[in-house]
Parts: structure tokens; C-alpha cells; sequence
């Protein structure tokens, strides 16, 4: 990069109500359309379930004040990166990046995209299964239509994001007054016994905690853009404290019409529950669910492109990536960079993309990431209690949600050991073998000045400065 240039910084677009629609619009995905099956399969009765869900509303309302308190500390975008640079040093917040980037980024989006296609495509083939490769080209262009979005403007992004929440909470609502009609007509059977056969194997638990966090996995997104939030020491606890304690509730309700209108089995049985539940409630309309689901999927896939792109582009303002990813376009003030790396690797991702072995490694690595979050927060609060604090939550919490993090992450590895894990674990520790030579001894890093020279005239971008 030149010297002496005009830097240029992202803007403060969002208020309290994109801030809220962004974390509820994010966590409310294809999740809840698709994951109650697999948490009651793995815990094995409708109560057990239930506990389930809620335990995940706990978990993550604690786990998001504690990041609140980070994101009022530590005022800058990049979310667990940036933390991690600030309290850590280069290496831990360089195996982040590295792993955000290549790993749970892209698999969060292709997941996400996958069952935005399938909900999207269902209604053409009524008789059988979609082709594999209708859907995947279906998720591609979902996911290329969103990067153009945040290339172009972000007020569209925020816009999108509202409609599709507006429009996900009339489906969510329709499933949960369903249920209430016919919970008050008697149909209550299906809760008799409700905690018989339940699974209390720690790998069940962990596993069964994994496919319901997966549902509300988007309950940070905040904190990966804070330097975009109007008054973020304000708007984003309060964010928190509305839109988290309203999906858990969501959740709950959603799943008790599940449980009402279907019986175990067919709830086991059901790949997409949301549209056996509207085929069997809604007879003719159920495939109203079909399309409520594909949109709700599109807003969760909204949210995490966001938030994606901008680790990419912190993590580049940092110097841990190349320059060019850490620009921004010179009229329409967006990351637009950063966007399109992350839309490349994560259509490569989709190729071989497998939703249920996306959930379970995402799920593993994001908690492990998340237990090194709350190590920070607690050396932050004992070590340097001097540090402004607009907005602070009890000592108490972040112990509690660390030693949940610490058992999600061990807890399938103990009871059931198998050996992704291991290659899991092996590639977050990987980045330090790439940190080492390229980031520490900046190998190549004469190669990379002319490439960023000729793409900075070509995609019309100039370095940005932070927005604190």
C-alpha cells in the first residue's frame, strides 16, 4: 500500500432494531426447521428434549452478556479474533483466523446454504427427492446473490435482514398457534411418560447440546461487527437482552407444537419436521412451510455472511492476511475484498458439503474457541479491573459458561472418542505452522505487494481505518 493515503472507514448503519434483527435473524436459520429430529433422537424422549432446548437458551444467553461485556471493552469488529489479539498476542488470534476462515465460516454458510436450497427446490419436486445437484447449485447462487448484496450496500444487507426476520417470525408463530389449538383440543398424549427412554450418556448429552446450538448459533453476531453499531456500549447488550431471550422462547414453543402435532416416531423420522408438521396441520398449505423454511435459512445466511466477512477483513487489517482483504470499495464504503474470499472458499466448501458432519465440527471447534473467549474475559476481570466497562456481568457467569464450553468440547471426545476430532483439533493448531514462516518471517510478502497493487486499482478499493 502507498503511503500517504486517505484511509477510509466503515460506517455506523445499524441501530437497536438491526441489531436485533441481525442476532435473532441470524440465529432463527434452517436449525429449527431441521434440528429438533436429531436432538430427540440423540436424547431420546420428548421432555428430555425439551430440557435440551432450553439448556441451549441459558447457555447462550449467558455465553452472549459475557461477550457483551468483551464487545463494551474491546469496541473494534472481528469478534473472538480481535479479543484474542488484544488480550493473547498474534499467534492465538492468527489460529483463529485461520480456522474461522478456512473452517467454520465456510461450513456455517455452505451448511446454511444447503438447507436453504433443499426448503427452495422442494416445492418442484414433490415426488422425490431433489437432485443433489439442483441443490447445490441452488445454494451457490443463494450464496452469490448475498455476497453481490454486501458488496453493494449494507443498507440492503440490514434491510434483508429485517424482511426475512418479520417474515420468519409469522412461520414460527403459525407452528406455534397450530400447536396451541391443538394442545386446547386435548391432543396431549404424546407428553405422557414424556422422560421414558431418555439417553443420560455424556456423548448423548454433548451430542444432543451440539444439534440445538447449531439452532442458535448466530447469538454473537454482533460482536463481528461492533464498529458498524450505533452506541454498541448501549445497543448491544440491550440487543442481546431482547433478541436471545425471545428465540429461546420461540424454540420452546415451536418444539411443544412439534411434540403435540406429531408422535415420536414421526418426528425421528422426518428429514425437514417444520414440513411434515405442515402436511399433516395444514394439509393442503403445508407447503407454506416449504418456503417459510427457505426464507428463514436466507436471513440466517444473511447474518453469517456478514459477520463472516468482516472477520476476514479484520483479521487482514491486523496483518495477518494480505493487505487487500482489509479494504474497502472508495463509494460504497463496504468490505467487498473480504466478502469474495469468503464467498470462494465457501463454494468450495459446498462441494463435498455433509449438513450433519457440519454441525457436529462446527459446533465442537466454535465452543473450543468459545472457552478461550471466557479465559480472556476472566483475566480481563481479574488482572485488569482498571479497564472502562460501560456494561459488565458477574465473575459467576463467564465461570459457569466456560466449564459448559469446556464440557461440550470434551464430552463426545471421552464417551465416544473418534477420530475427526483429533484431525479437527490438529488443523486449529495447524496455524502456527503457517503463521511462522508467512505472517512472523513475511515470506512472499514482495509477491503479494504488487498483487495487491494491481487488484486495488482493479476492484476500486482503498485501505480502511477503524471506526472507533
Amino acid at each position: 500500500m502507498a503511503g500517504g493515503i486517505e484511509k477510509l472507514s466503515l460506517k455506523r448503519e445499524m441501530g437497536l432494531i438491526g441489531a436485533i434483527s441481525f442476532i435473532a435473524g441470524t440465529m432463527m436459520g434452517s436449525g429449527i426447521f431441521m434440528s429438533p429430529q436429531s436432538v430427540l433422537i440423540n436424547i431420546g424422549s420428548p421432555g428430555g428434549s425439551l430440557v435440551i432446548w432450553a439448556a441451549c437458551g441459558v447457555l447462550v444467553t449467558l455465553g452472549s452478556l459475557c461477550y457483551a461485556e468483551l464487545g463494551t471493552v474491546i469496541p473494534e469488529s472481528g469478534g473472538e479474533y480481535i479479543y484474542f489479539l488484544r488480550i493473547f498476542g498474534q499467534v492465538i488470534a492468527f489460529m483463529f483466523a485461520f480456522s474461522c476462515l478456512f473452517v467454520m465460516i465456510p461450513t456455517s454458510v455452505s451448511g446454511i446454504a444447503l438447507s436453504f436450497a433443499e426448503y427452495a427446490v422442494t416445492p418442484f419436486y414433490l415426488d422425490c427427492t431433489p437432485p443433489d445437484l439442483v441443490v447445490k447449485c441452488v445454494a451457490a447462487a443463494g450464496i452469490m446473490v448475498l455476497a453481490t448484496v454486501h458488496s453493494m450496500n449494507v443498507r440492503l444487507a440490514i434491510f434483508i435482514q429485517v424482511f426475512c426476520m418479520c417474515f420468519k417470525l409469522v412461520a414460527l408463530t403459525v407452528i406455534i398457534v397450530g400447536g396451541l389449538v391443538l394442545l386446547f383440543n386435548g391432543n396431549s398424549n404424546h407428553f405422557e411418560d414424556s422422560f421414558k427412554g431418555s439417553n443420560v450418556e455424556i456423548s448423548s448429552i454433548g451430542i444432543s447440546l451440539y444439534q440445538g446450538l447449531w439452532s442458535y448459533d448466530g447469538w454473537n453476531t454482533l460482536n463481528y461487527l461492533t464498529e458498524e453499531l450505533k452506541y454498541p456500549e448501549v445497543n448491544l447488550p440491550r440487543a442481546v437482552m431482547i433478541s436471545i431471550p425471545m428465540v429461546t422462547l420461540l424454540y420452546l414453543l415451536v418444539n411443544v407444537s412439534y411434540l403435540v402435532a406429531l408422535t415420536p416416531k414421526e418426528l425421528m423420522s422426518s428429514s425437514a419436521v417444520a414440513v411434515t408438521w405442515g402436511n399433516k396441520v395444514l394439509g393442503s398449505w403445508g407447503w407454506v412451510m416449504s418456503i417459510a423454511a427457505a426464507l428463514s435459512a436466507f436471513g440466517s445466511l444473511n447474518g453469517t455472511f456478514f459477520s463472516g466477512g468482516r472477520v476476514c477483513f479484520v483479521a487482514a487489517r491486523e496483518g495477518h492476511l494480505p493487505d487487500i482483504l482489509a479494504m474497502a470499495h472508495v463509494n460504497r464504503l463496504t468490505p467487498s475484498p473480504a466478502l469474495i474470499f469468503t464467498t470462494a472458499i465457501s463454494l468450495l466448501v459446498l462441494i463435498p458439503g455433509d449438513f450433519q458432519s457440519i454441525v457436529n465440527f462446527f459446533s465442537f471447534t466454535a465452543w473450543f474457541f468459545h472457552a478461550v473467549t471466557l479465559s480472556g474475559l476472566l483475566y480481563l476481570k481479574i488482572k485488569k479491573p482498571e479497564l472502562p466497562r460501560p456494561y459488565k456481568v458477574p465473575v459467576v457467569i463467564p465461570i459457569l459458561v466456560l466449564l459448559a464450553a469446556i464440557f461440550l468440547v470434551l464430552a463426545p471426545v471421552i464417551d465416544n472418542p473418534a477420530i475427526e476430532y483429533l484431525y479437527v483439533t490438529l488443523f486449529i493448531f495447524s496455524g502456527v505452522l503457517v503463521y511462522v514462516p508467512f505472517i512472523h518471517y513475511k515470506i512472499c510478502s514482495g509477491l503479494l505487494e504488487k498483487f495487491t497493487a494491481f487488484l486495488q486499482i482493479f476492484l476500486e478499493v482503498a485501505p480502511a481505518d477503524k471506526t472507533l
